[in-house]
């Protein structure tokens, strides 16, 4: 991961600026291998360094992943808080590294309900890596789509009822000023690891243009390779964002 910039679009072929990834398939990954389910989520944590260190030496200036979503607090207690224990310790062990990598950690999404001890986390590790100029890594934590495009509309609605702002002033470029990651490259490139092909309530917004990727490789299997294998597909995309061809035909969105 380089250092990141403003949202632009990518030139074909070009390789992406940002790649978001859904991290699925921990629990499939254990049960083949016998394996508790707590077993596979700490294998999937483990995945994450090699691909910050693989970014980073190709030029992707942004990786963001979807670590833990609205939907996910539906899930076994028991497995919850593996998840949060898990959350806090990649915190507290991984902040020290991205730091003397120069990788700028930010998380996005609710926090509110995270226990003080994981909101204490977040706080302090995204304090230690803010200086990080070679690369951000995004984790989207009690992150849900359509949570940051209501949240981004609550913003506004408020600037409007105290007088900062007109209603016919809101168009998209309002609206997307205030959606989390405003400030970072688009996402061109969105990965789904383990088969599933759907992109279940994340980053909506960021994602209207962004090239899909699906992958039957279970996220604790989804090394280099895998990502390289995703950023080739990624190259020999038509990327037109809704034009027209040298030909005249209308091209694809």
């Amino acid at each position: 991961m380089s250092a990141g910039g403003t949202g632009v679009a990518t030139p074909m072929h070009a390789g992406p600026r940002h790649v978001a990834i859904i991290m699925d398939g921990n629990g499939r990954w254990a049960a083949r291998r016998g394996l508790s389910p707590s077993a596979g989520h700490k294998a999937g944590v483990e995945r994450i360094r090699d691909l910050i260190e693989a970014c980073k030496e190709r030029q992707i200036e942004v990786l963001t992943l979807f670590a833990f979503s609205s939907e996910n607090w539906q899930r076994p207690p028991k497995e919850v808080e593996l998840l949060m224990t898990l959350f806090h310790s990649y915190l507290r062990r991984e902040a020290r590294r991205m730091q003397e990598q120069g990788v700028q950690l930010r998380v996005i999404g609710r926090r509110d309900r995270f226990s003080p001890r994981v909101q204490r986390a977040i706080v302090e590790a995204e304090s230690l890596t803010r200086d990080g100029e070679n690369g951000t890594l995004v984790i989207a934590a009690d992150y849900g789509g359509q949570w940051d495009i209501a949240q981004a509309a609550r913003l506004l609605a408020e600037e409007v009822a105290s007088g900062e702002r007109t209603p016919d002033s809101i168009d998209e470029a309002a609206l997307g000023a205030h959606i989390q990651l405003s400030d970072l490259p688009a996402v061109d490139l969105l990965i789904r690891s383990s088969g599933e092909q759907r992109i279940s309530n994340f980053i909506l917004w960021q994602a209207a243009y962004s090239e899909f990727y699906f992958t039957d490789t279970l996220w604790p299997d989804f090394d280099v390779q895998a990502l390289d294998l995703a950023l080739d597909a990624f190259r020999q995309r038509d990327r037109r964002y809704g034009g027209r061809s040298e030909d005249g035909l209308e091209a694809q969105a």
